[in-house]
């Protein structure tokens, strides 16, 4: 900072006239973007099927035609130029999150998710919407139709090794998890990112959207707003509510990145816009579904919702591997919601394995939500991991596990194992590891029960008593005109062409380019706009914080009441407000089936079996799965010929895993007898699992031990 003695009168005079200039012409420019903005708004909701999606697609089904008609539609991806489809990989199919805005953003540049699972060489599909929903379209309509997507998948696919690996962003993601639950035969591996289950979840000072049921008395205003649309419930309401949790963001840093790099920064702007301001609508019956089921009622991660023909949607009945994406920076999706279902159903890591199930999550310290589907950073690292580790993932044990990626340099062992620029690998974890991220006590759970209870009154309250007089009011035209003034409309439609105002920006800003004179960036004037802009933002983060505290405060000291509680008909303090779901006798007698199948069957098997068990004998002890060891198995089949689907061979591994948590003291002694007849292979299977093992570095003292140990059998036989 310049001292006051030594400044020239002159020089800042100077100064000030060409910061003035600079900031007349960034206006200029700035308002040339709000009306590119808002043209690019008309051009793009005029089209039947508006999405940003940025590669070439042929349409297989659309959904409009089924039965059921919905206002979903399947496409292939188009491999771009210089890239090709493998048939044997199994293809990718990505599901786009209607929650107010319109589809594409799973595809939206070429590091996203569908850019990196082309670049693995996987066929990929994509799963979006029109902007209208069909006439009497509901969440299971939607499932129901999902299902025929995936079945046509399969069936365009067989020599694929592997069902179809899903992949659902934020609402698509819960979604596709009933699907899961009530189809467990059609998904192959499934990747949830950034997606709420468990909406209770959360943690004091944080996430302050899970209050906004109890603060609004229940969901009987989400009836009253879709009676009011004419049965449409307007996806700009919801979009409001995520811009609401920043206003820092929404009302200055946003705005102001644009105006103070404006010579840069129009692009980048506008093609985020273009998907964020494409607002879409759903039915009343969609958003109630949602709202009662499961923003207030918490119903989905506790096996809570049973569909219309009578199946319970319960997610350990998925046997597919189940990856969940979240970040600690997400303040829509925090992890406590994209996790805390895990603890909802399972009480043990013992339950988890007794189930099937192989369950993995990777928590990203900062990124905010839409970054953990949309960031390029995420996409080259955790979404590149993922779909070329992807069978590594599916011929995973069952547990819980943790992906962690760490970055490859010189020193990495087998880099040439390594398919990109971090080495996957996936350690085992526990439930206290789920419970460490922070969650709700039982006051807290009471609280959240409460709500869930006023709103089933509210709501039917409004239904007995309002409802009837709203609708006879309501029509399309009135609801028409309602959606086009929501301001998030309004300010597309207000900075565009259509106002006449706007229409001379186009040329001036074409004479202020020839004519831009930026100032120089040590300039006085500019240095006070940037210290104005941080106390903006300041302030207006400041504000959102202590919002966010108070309503927080206020939602406890309501619902907290022990006769707020009494009266919403909660009796005891001792009565749980939310029961854990449990176990289904026909699925605890099935475990008790297979375990005696298992315990019959040790000795039975060959040298393949042999050498599966003796391997996942050594690497227990290190309580992690790393890609070379995968890679190193690949590379074997590939040269002497895989005898075995990967689907058999996934299958095989969690028999020999289970046999070894069963008895292994007997599972060890049975080795010779696998091996019975096949002497002449030992030593060569010994070096195969010596290679296998030891693929990722070094072991450790117990796993060197257990090697010693395996060898020591195998010398036997």
């Amino acid at each position: 900072m310049t001292k006051p003695e030594n400044i020239n009168p002159f020089s800042v005079f100077q100064e000030l006239g060409e910061y003035l200039i600079d900031a007349a012409q960034r206006t200029v420019l700035y308002w040339d973007v709000m009306r590119q903005r808002g043209n690019q708004f008309q051009e793009h909701m005029a089209k039947e099927v508006p999405h940003v999606l940025q590669f070439e697609s042929e349409l297989i089904i659309d959904g409009r035609t089924l039965p059921q008609p919905v206002n979903y539609g399947m496409v292939k991806i188009r491999p771009p130029e210089g890239m090709t489809f493998d048939d044997r990989k199994r293809p990718f199919v990505v599901f786009d999150p209607r929650a107010g805005h319109g589809p594409g953003i799973g595809g939206f540049k070429a590091d996203s998710e569908i850019g990196e699972a082309l670049k693995s060489g996987h066929p990929c599909y994509f799963v979006g919407f029109s902007p209208n929903p069909e006439s009497g379209q509901t969440i299971e309509k939607i499932v129901e139709a999902w299902a025929v997507f995936l079945h046509k998948v399969t069936e365009l696919h067989p020599k694929a090794e592997g069902k179809p690996v899903v992949i659902g962003n934020c609402q698509a993601g819960w979604s596709l998890m009933m699907l899961a639950a009530k189809y467990p035969e059609l998904c192959g591996p499934i990747i949830v990112a950034g997606s709420p289950i468990s909406y209770w979840g959360g943690v004091h000072g944080l996430y302050p959207m899970r209050y906004t049921g109890g603060m609004l008395g229940g969901s009987w205003l989400t009836a009253l707003t879709s009676d009011i649309g004419n049965g449409k419930f307007d996806g700009a309401l919801l979009v409001q509510n995520m811009e609401n949790l920043n206003p820092a963001n929404t009302f200055w840093t946003k705005q102001y990145n644009v105006y103070a790099n404006v010579d840069t920064e129009g692009p980048r702007y506008l093609g985020f816009e273009k998907w964020w301001g494409g607002h879409v609508l759903l039915t009343g019956e969609e958003i109630q579904y949602i709202v009662d089921n499961l923003f207030v009622g918490n119903k989905l991660s506790t096996a809570g919702i049973t569909t219309a023909d009578g199946i319970q949607l319960d997610f350990r009945k998925i046997p597919s591997p189940i990856v969940c994406l979240c970040s600690k920076g997400d303040n829509i999706t925090p992890p406590q919601q994209a996790l805390g279902w895990i603890l909802d159903l399972y009480q043990r890591e013992e339950d988890i394995i007794a189930a099937g199930q192989t369950i993995v999550y990777a928590v990203h310290e900062n990124i905010g939500h839409l970054g953990i589907f949309v960031a390029g950073s995420v996409a080259k690292k955790e979404h590149r991991e993922f779909a070329s580790n992807i069978d590594l993932i599916d011929c995973l044990p069952p547990g819980l596990y943790e992906a962690v990626f760490t970055k490859k340099t010189a020193e990495t062992v087998h880099p040439e194992l390594v398919s990109g620029d971090y080495i996957s690998r996936f350690e085992r974890r526990t439930l206290d590891d789920l419970r460490a991220l922070g969650g709700n006590t039982v006051e807290d759970e009471r609280c959240f029960a409460a709500v869930a209870r006023l709103s089933e009154i509210t709501n039917g309250l409004y239904r007995t008593t309002a409802q009837p007089m709203v609708r006879a009011m309501a029509n399309e035209q009135s609801a028409e005109w309602l959606r086009r003034l929501h301001p998030l409309r309004m300010q597309y439609e207000m900075f565009s062409d259509s106002n006449p105002a706007m229409q001379p920006l186009a040329s001036m800003a074409e004479e202020v380019k020839k004519n831009r004179k930026p100032v120089k960036e040590e300039n006085l004037f500019l240095q006070w706009e940037k210290n104005f802009s941080e106390w903006m933002t300041f302030g207006l983060k400041t504000f959102g914080e202590w919002r966010d505290m108070m309503t927080e405060n206020l939602f406890f000291s309501i619902y907290g009441q022990p006769w707020v509680q009494a009266l919403l008909g909660q009796r005891s303090s001792d009565d749980p407000p939310r029961r854990h779901p449990g176990q289904d006798p026909e699925h605890i007698a099935s475990v008790k089936r297979h375990i005696e199948d298992l315990l019959g069957k040790m000795d039975q098997g060959g040298p393949r079996e042999a050498a599966i068990r003796a391997l996942i004998y050594i690497r227990i002890p290190e309580n992690a799965a790393d890609e070379r060891g995968m890679e190193m198995l690949r590379k074997i089949r590939e040269e002497h010929g895989a005898q075995k689907t990967l689907s058999e061979f996934k299958q095989n591994i969690r028999n020999q895993f289970l046999m070894l948590m069963l008895d292994e003291r007997r599972a060890l002694e049975t080795l010779p007898i696998l091996l019975k007849g096949h002497e002449d292979m030992a030593q060569k299977l010994l070096d195969f699992v010596r290679n296998i093992a030891t693929a990722g570095g070094p072991l450790g003292e117990e796993a060197q031990r257990r090697l010693a140990k395996v060898e020591q059998l195998f010398g036997t036989a």
